[in-house]
Formats: C-alpha cells, structure tokens, sequence
C-alpha cells in the first residue's frame, strides 16, 4: 500500500475496519483483537485519533513487539506490519479460529469502535459463530425415568430400523442423543411429549387467515409435543385448511392444491435448520393467496442466501442426523431442490425463498382454484366451475340420485373445501335458506359432513 492510499483512508476517517494510533503500545492488542473477531481491519500508527498525522518510524524492536502481541493472543493470530514513508500500517486478517482474546478478555469491533463483551456478548457471539450449538448441549432439567416417552423412543426405534438389545441408555448413548449420561437438547425434543417444559420456542404456530394480510384470523392452532408429532400435526393442519380437488373416473382420485411431498419438505426444513437460541417459533401461516413457512434463522455473516439454497449449511448437525436416521429428511442439500423439481412436476409457481438475517421464509403463492386447477394445468378435460355449474353429477358418481343442485354443491364444496353458504347461494342463485335445507339432506345421506367449527372449519365429501 502506498502512501496516497494511506493518506486516502486517513481523510475518511476511523471506522469499521480502520483504527488510528499515534504509536506502540500494549492496547494494541486490544484493537487487534477486536478486529480479528469481526471482519479484519487496518491500524494506522503515527495518526492522532483526530486523523492528523504524528508520524512514526518503527524500529525492530517496535515490531517485534508488535508481533509478540499478536502471537500472545488466544489462538495466536499472525498480522503484518510495513512502513510507508513517516506511517506505519498494520494490517489485521479476519480470524479464521474465532473467539479470539487478549489477557482473558474478548473484543469486538462495532461500528468505529473496539468494545469489550461481556458475559452475554460473549455467549452471543459464540453463537453466532457457530461455536455453541443448541441441539449437542445436554440438557440437565431432563429426566430419564420419567420425561423419555415409551412410544416417541419406539417410534424412532422402527423408523431407523435399528434392532438391538441394548439397553434405552446405552442405545441413545451409541446414537448420539445421551452425552455423559445425559439427554441433549435433541433427544429432548425427539423423545419428550410436552416439549414445551423445557423449551418454549420448540412449538409450531399454524394460523388460517381470512384474505392476504394478518387482520382477520379465522382458525389457529399451536402444536407443542414431540418433533414428529409437531411435524405430523403440522400437515394435517395443512390438508384440512388447503383445498382438494377431486377428479372422478373409474375411481376417485385427490389433489391437494399444494404437493403434500412440498409441504411436508419445507416443514423439515424449517424444524432442522431453525435457530433454537430464538425464542421465537416456527409459524405455518395460512392466506387467501400463499402459503408461508417460516422459521427464525440466525447464521453466521459470510453466509447468503445463495449458500443455505444450496444446503451446505446444517444448523442443527446432530439433529438432521437423527432425523436422517429416522427416515423424515434425506442428505444435506437436497431438500430445497426437491422443493422446487416438485412444484414444477406440479405446474405451479416456483416458491420464493428470502432469508433477513432473523427470519427464513418458504412462500409458496396458492393456485386459483377455477382458472389454475390441477385438471386446467394438466389439460384434462373438465373445465373449471363457471357460475357453480358443473356437467358432472357428482352425488351420481357416491351412488346417489340427486338433483342438479345438490349435485353443484358438493360439486363446488369439492372445488373449495372452505366455500361459504353464502358463496355457494351466490354461484347457485338461490337462497341461503335453501342451500342450508339442501346440505342438511346431504349430511343426512352421509354424502357431506362438516368438520370443526363454523368459522375456521371446512367441509368433507363422502370418500
């Protein structure tokens, strides 16, 4: 670096990653520090903080002091340092076996300046940095004879095909779940039926809203039990609360408007790869027009969206190791790419994917159930619902002789599992008080039936 460069950076001033001294000494360990735990930086010496220069020439022994600072840090961490013209410049690499300290003390640079952390700074950066991970620490509130449930274990057991006679203890010891005796945070959260006891971020929030926006919410529910059950309930509230379409031939067939194998992929994803230190959970949110799966994410800084597309970056090692073992997820990497070859087999929209630093998101945008139905993308020869008329007798088909709109209400309840009485007197132009009669005939022939409440629940054709 020459001298105009220098002096180019001393006319903008200290910041994130330059620092001014006018000389040698000890508190340069301090600066150094600071930045080999951040993203590396540059130390002027001969300049005065208010960027005018002193000027300095360093003798050997200045650097070697210098140098025995730096190797005197915990790692020891190798800077270089050069003389140009009357300034010095030490040049600081980002670290690459971060935390670094200095005399029992971590720093880190923020902003334009070099802070020392204290004990929650601490355990915040070593999380940050990867260096602390939720899922391998043991978990001391958890007891073995009482809180490990008999059929979340078995369940696991038959799922991972391990047949052995070892001991409960000494098989979850062998696997990874049980470390010095004690159950970790994943087998707490494999093997726990009220997870909730020991972590208040472990739940999964599915919410079904009335349009596109958070303002009205029509049905909620919070799951807080074993993994595999949050993951299993999780779909089924997606089936209830998404639309089947349904294509009779020789039998009937059923397509959710969203690949259940998507769904299914994406809520993984989101229990593997959460931010457990979070206190947030994940949230399954349910709109007129998308689907969003979210789940808090923390990573380190270097990596982009680009990278966790491409799945080379587990958060949770040991979890998705078990969750492999378990057959829920395959190898790392390739359920993003499963996400998105299914939806192409699909015909629908590739999801959009975004990642803010706190938050990972899966969007997935809901088809029109009229224009973009699964027999109009597949170009098959029913055409969607125009004014609630179908030619197809639906009711005939479930063995049943019904008339023409009978036959269009369950016709269009199959269409749009959430249809209102009101939509549906408003397709048929007739009367809600007619279209209420004529339902309550179909539920009383056992050709329709109501599940959950009014407001958030949805209807069921005869199967």
């Amino acid at each position: 670096m020459n001298k105009q460069k220098l002096l180019d950076l001393i006319k903008i001033g200290e910041g994130f990653t330059v620092e001014f001294k006018e000389g040698v000494s000890s508190n340069l360990g301090k600066e150094m520090c600071a930045f080999a735990n951040a993203s590396g930086g540059k130390i002027l010496l001969g300049v005065k903080d208010s960027g005018v220069i002193s000027g300095i020439f360093l003798n050997n022994r200045d650097k070697s002091q210098i140098i025995d600072i730096a190797r005197n840090m915990n790692p020891s961490l190798l800077v270089d340092v050069k003389q140009v013209d009357n300034l010095a410049i030490l040049i600081v690499p980002e670290g690459n076996n971060k935390p670094y300290s200095v005399n029992g003390h971590f720093y880190l640079r923020m902003g334009t300046n070099s802070q020392q952390l204290n004990r929650d700074e601490i355990r915040d950066f070593f999380q940050h940095e990867g260096l602390i991970v939720f899922d391998e620490a043991v978990n001391k509130k958890f007891d073995l004879t009482k809180d490990l449930d008999k059929s979340s274990y078995d369940r696991f057991i038959d799922k991972a095909k391990i047949k052995s006679h070892l001991s409960v203890v000494r098989l979850l010891t062998n696997t990874g779940f049980i470390k010095n005796g004690l159950m970790t945070n994943a087998g707490v959260l494999f093997f726990c039926k009220d997870s909730a006891r020991f972590f208040l971020n472990a739940n999964i929030t599915c919410v079904l809203f009335q349009g596109n926006i958070k303002s009205t919410i029509l049905d909620s529910q919070e799951f807080s039990s074993d993994l595999v059950s949050n993951y299993e309930k999780s779909i089924e509230y997606l089936n209830a609360k998404l639309n089947t379409e349904y294509i009779i031939k020789a039998h009937r067939e059923e397509f959710l408007e969203l690949p259940e194998d998507v769904l299914r992929e994406a809520v993984l994803n989101a229990i593997a790869h959460r931010d457990y230190f979070s206190p947030s959970h994940i949230q399954i949110n349910i709109f007129k027009d998308r689907v969003e799966i979210i789940n808090p994410a923390k990573f380190a800084p270097k990596i982009t969206l680009v990278d966790l597309m491409k799945g080379s970056h587990p958060k949770n090692r040991l979890l998705f190791s078990m969750m492999q073992r378990a057959d829920l997820v395959e190898k790392v990497g390739s359920g993003i790419e499963r996400i998105k070859e299914s939806m192409k087999k699909y015909k629908l929209k590739a999801p959009l994917f975004e990642y803010d630093g706190t938050w990972f998101r899966i969007i997935f945008q809901r088809p029109d159930m009229q224009n973009e139905s699964y027999q109009v993308r597949f170009g098959l020869k029913s055409a969607p619902v125009k004014e609630g008329v179908k030619d197809m007798k639906l009711g005939e088909k479930l063995g049943e002789k019904l008339g023409e709109k009978d036959n269009q209400i369950l016709q269009l309840i199959g269409e749009n599992r959430h249809i209102t009485m009101k939509d549906l007197s408003q397709k048929l132009k007739i009367s809600e008080v007619s279209i209420y009669k004529r339902i309550t005939k179909l539920k009383e022939k056992g050709l329709l039936r109501r599940v959950g409440p009014d407001k958030g629940g949805h209807w069921e054709v005869k199967k």
